[in-house]
């Protein structure tokens, strides 16, 4: 992979001392935002990786992988399941069943695993922290710059978690995802055909989300095939998705002109479980007088009353095989073309769409 660009060289190019090079990466908000932007771009460019440990990431000898997650942990959720007397599964998140899995592959392979899950320090501090330290990472689709993995991935092997995005731009760049438009198309139809609504609403996230894009496409996709009105847009956008955000997004539809939709459409599950206690705050019944449906399957769903429909996505087989794919290429065990894999997906019939008691 050539020679390895030290911070020597970093600080060279950029013409500052190699005590800023340091800060831009363990103190950015000690350095001016140009000074800091024309340190990054250099290090981009020469492939640099700061390291605690260089001799050992040269080598791949941390015995560590790493997972550079945003941590999008929904505190309404914890605080309602602590009071609810809820066990730890039965709250876990989406994030929390990848890094399970992830975890139990890492142990099977003899390696540690590193997550960094802090939004504070932007994109840049976050996988800098992770790939200093680590023989290779899995990185969500969507949360660091293209650019950023590329330069990374000339030192080690990189694997994007779910998506796509832009980071399928490159060919440095493993990638697994789950069949997002697919599921979301087939609970559309699902709702239409044995249900008969004809005035659904989709729910989803910012543009910017690989995934929440997918799953819209695919959505759009069901309403097409239907000839049913299919819109451009999702009904709403919100910026976490959260039970609070989808609480919030039921009450907006229930009030706009035009009337309540027959059914919400929800891009994940939190949103549809904060949805359901705010359709029932409002006395609205659920199925008879909305029907609603999440995406992911945490455990979450299936306690809920009524149990909520949903597309179950495999997510810790997600983190395993990022695992597996990062061995693979550190023990020679892959080579060549990149890999992209696309694990599927499945219906989870319950009361939340009009379907009756579904097995749990």
């Amino acid at each position: 992979m050539g020679t390895a660009a030290t911070v020597y060289d970093v600080a060279e190019r950029s013409g500052v001392s190699i005590a800023t090079v340091s800060r831009v990466y363990r103190q950015p908000e000690s350095v001016r935002k140009q000074t800091r932007e024309r340190v990054l771009g250099v290090a981009r460019e020469l492939g640099y990786v700061p390291s605690g440990n260089a001799r050992g990431l040269a080598s791949r000898s941390t015995g560590v992988l790493g997972l550079c997650f945003p941590d999008y942990a929904d505190p309404g959720a914890e605080a309602e399941a602590s009071e609810a007397g809820e066990s730890d599964d039965d709250a876990m998140l989406y994030s929390d069943q990848i890094i399970r899995g992830m975890e139990r592959a890492a142990r099977r392979n003899g390696y540690a695993l590193l997550i960094a899950a802090s939004l504070e320090e932007g994109p840049e501090g976050l996988v800098h922290k992770v790939a200093g330290r680590v023989d290779g990472f899995a990185v969500l689709a969507g949360t660091v710059p293209a650019g950023e993995l590329a330069a990374i991935a000339r030192r080690m092997p990189i694997v994007v978690l779910a998506g796509p995005g832009g980071e399928r731009r490159t060919d440095l760049l493993d990638h697994v995802e789950v069949a997002n438009e697919d599921g979301q198309e087939e609970i559309t139809r699902h709702l239409i055909e044995e249900h008969g609504v004809r005035r659904p609403a989709f729910v989803g996230a910012g543009a910017e989300s690989p995934d929440g894009e997918a799953r819209f496409r695919g959505y759009r996709r069901a309403l097409l095939a239907a000839d049913l009105p299919a819109p451009s847009e999702p009904d709403l956008r919100v910026g976490m998705m959260t039970r609070a955000e989808g609480a919030r997004a039921a009450e907006i539809l229930l009030d706009r002109a035009g009337g309540a939709p027959e059914a919400i459409v929800f891009a994940n599950d939190q949103m549809a479980v904060g949805a359901l206690h705010a359709l029932e705050g409002r006395g609205v019944r659920v199925p008879e007088d909305v029907a609603v449906t999440g995406f992911d399957g945490i455990p979450l769903g299936r306690l809920v009353r009524p149990g909520l429909t949903t597309v179950r996505q495999p997510m810790r087989q997600l983190g395993e095989e990022a695992v597996n794919l990062l061995v693979g290429r550190l023990n020679g065990g892959l080579a060549g073309e990149r890999v992209s894999k696309v694990l599927p997906v499945s219906l989870v019939r319950r009361q939340s769409c009009g379907c009756g008691t579904a097995p749990r």
